[in-house]
C-alpha cells in the first residue's frame, strides 16, 4: 500500500520541473501530468488480471498512450471515447476486449459504431440488449448490474440503488439473460459498481452479490469487473485504500465462481480516479488578492470551467503556493480560493452544498502562482467553455522533459462550429 501523503503548501516543482518555468512557458491556467505517477498507480493493481481505465477520468490521447504502454486496456461511454482509445492505439477486437462500450442507452452514433468496429458492450439496461441484439446476434456481451444499493462520497457519485439511473435492476437479470438468449447474444461477463468509495463493508457486499448473480447468469460467464470508485487522498495523512484487501475479496469470490463453473474466470478492475487524479496539478496564476469583510481571497485565473468538482461535490483538492521572490517562510492566513467566472460558486474552496471553508495557505502576491493538486481526474475532461473562456493547455511531464499534449484552445477555436445566418 503506499505511503500516506504529505501535501505541502509552498511548492516550487513538479517532478523536478520548475513550476515558474512551466507557467512561462506554456501559460496559465495549465494542466501538468506527471507520467511516473501514472505508473506506479498501474503497478498498484498488477494482482487484478485486467486493468481497465475509465477513460471519463481524463481523455487525452497522451494519457490514454501512456496508460496501452503500461498494459491497461480502457472502458469507454460515448461513441468519441472508443475513438479516442483507437486514436491512442488501442484496437477495436481482441482477448480479453481492448475496448469496452459502457452504457445505459445507446445513441445512433455509437450503436453504430460498436456494430461496425466490433467493440464489446456491457449493457447497463434491458433495451440496450435488444437494440445491440437486432443488428448484432452471435456477439458476447456483458451485463453490468445494479445490485439495489450504492455508496459514494457524494450523492452524485453513488451509481447503485434505486435512485441511480445505471445498471440493469437485480431483479431483472433473469428477463435479461433470456432477452439476450433470444437475439442470439452471449452473455460471457459481469459488471458491478455502486460508487465511489473503499468502504470495505460495501465491498463485501458488492462481491456478494456479485457471487449471486454470476451463478444466476451460470457457466457462460468469463469474466466479473469489480467496477472502478477506488479513492486516493486528497488530504495530507489520509490512508490509500487497503488494495490487498480489495483484491483478496475479488479473488476469493472469483475462484468460487471458478470452481463452480470448472473454468477460468477473468478478474477486472476500472480505475479512472485512481490511476490519474494524483498526476494531475492545475497551476494558475494569482490575478486578485481582496478583502470582502473579514476574509481573505486570492483570486486566480482557473475556474470552475476547468475544475469542476468542487462546485459539482464539495471536493477537496491540495492548494499550494509558488513563491515569486523564492522564499517559503510566509505566514499563513485563512484564504477562499476563487475563479473569474461570472458565477458566485466559482470556488474552489467549498463543501457540498456550497458552504464557503477558508483554507489555511501562506500569503501571496497578485502575479504569483497557485497550484490545485490532484487535478488529474474530472479536470481536464469535464472542461468547459463558460464564460467563454478557452479550454486549458496540458503538459505531460515524461522522461525529465515537459511536452505540450493539448495546446490551449484559441478564440477562432471556440467559434469555428458556429455562424451567423445570412
Amino acid at each position: 500500500m503506499p505511503t500516506a501523503p504529505t501535501y505541502p503548501t509552498i511548492r516550487t516543482e513538479i517532478a523536478g520541473a520548475s513550476v515558474a518555468k512551466l507557467a512561462s512557458e506554456f501559460g496559465t491556467p495549465t494542466f501538468v501530468y506527471d507520467a511516473a505517477v501514472i505508473a506506479r498507480r498501474m503497478a498498484d493493481l498488477a494482482a487484478f488480471d485486467v486493468v481497465r481505465y475509465a477513460v471519463k477520468a481524463c481523455s487525452n490521447l497522451a494519457v490514454l498512450d501512456r496508460i496501452r504502454r503500461l498494459g491497461g486496456l480502457v472502458d469507454t461511454v460515448s461513441a468519441f471515447e472508443i475513438r479516442r482509445a483507437m486514436a491512442a492505439g488501442y484496437a477495436a477486437r481482441g482477448t480479453p476486449p481492448p475496448i469496452v462500450f459502457t452504457a445505459d442507452v445507446f445513441d445512433a452514433a455509437s450503436l453504430d459504431l460498436v456494430v461496425r468496429e466490433g467493440v464489446h458492450v456491457n449493457c447497463g439496461s434491458p433495451d440496450m440488449i435488444d437494440q445491440y441484439g437486432r443488428l448484432a446476434s452471435g456477439r458476447a456481451i456483458t451485463l453490468r448490474i445494479n445490485p439495489g444499493f450504492g455508496h459514494g462520497h457524494s450523492r452524485k457519485t453513488n451509481t447503485g440503488g434505486d435512485q441511480s439511473k445505471h445498471g440493469i435492476w437485480h431483479a431483472e437479470l433473469g428477463a435479461c439473460l433470456a432477452r439476450a438468449k433470444k437475439h442470439g447474444l452471449d452473455v460471457t461477463g459481469l459488471h458491478m459498481h455502486i460508487g465511489s468509495g473503499a468502504d470495505m463493508d460495501h465491498l463485501a457486499q458488492v462481491c456478494q452479490a456479485m457471487e449471486r448473480a454470476a451463478l444466476e447468469a451460470g457457466p457462460g460467464i468469463h469474466s466479473v469487473s469489480a467496477g472502478g470508485g477506488l479513492p486516493i487522498p486528497y488530504q495530507s495523512g489520509e490512508s490509500y485504500v487497503d488494495l490487498a484487501a480489495y483484491h483478496a475479496l475479488w479473488d476469493a469470490t472469483r475462484k468460487r465462481l471458478e470452481q463452480s463453473f470448472g473454468h477460468a474466470v477473468r478478474l477486472e478492475v476500472e480505475p479512472g480516479r485512481y490511476l490519474v487524479a494524483e498526476c494531475g496539478y492545475l497551476v494558475t496564476e494569482i490575478r486578485a488578492v481582496k478583502r470582502q469583510g473579514d476574509r481573505l481571497f486570492y483570486l486566480v485565473d482557473a475556474g470552475f470551467n476547468n475544475l469542476a468538482r468542487p462546485i459539482l461535490y464539495g471536493a477537496y483538492h491540495p492548494m499550494s503556493i509558488v513563491p515569486g521572490d523564492g522564499n517559503a517562510n510566509r505566514p499563513e492566513h485563512d484564504v477562499i480560493v476563487g475563479g473569474p467566472l461570472c458565477e458566485s460558486g466559482d470556488v474552489f474552496t467549498q463543501e457540498e452544498g456550497g458552504y464557503v471553508v477558508p483554507r489555511r495557505l501562506p500569503e501571496a502576491a497578485v502575479g504569483e502562482l497557485l497550484v490545485i493538486e490532484c487535478a488529474g481526474a474530472y479536470g481536464a475532461a469535464m472542461g468547459s467553455n463558460y464564460n467563454s473562456k478557452p479550454m486549458a493547455a496540458e503538459v505531460l511531464l515524461l522522461d525529465g522533459r515537459a511536452r505540450l499534449v493539448r495546446r490551449r484552445q484559441t478564440f477562432e477555436e471556440l467559434i469555428q462550429a458556429e455562424s451567423i445566418p445570412g
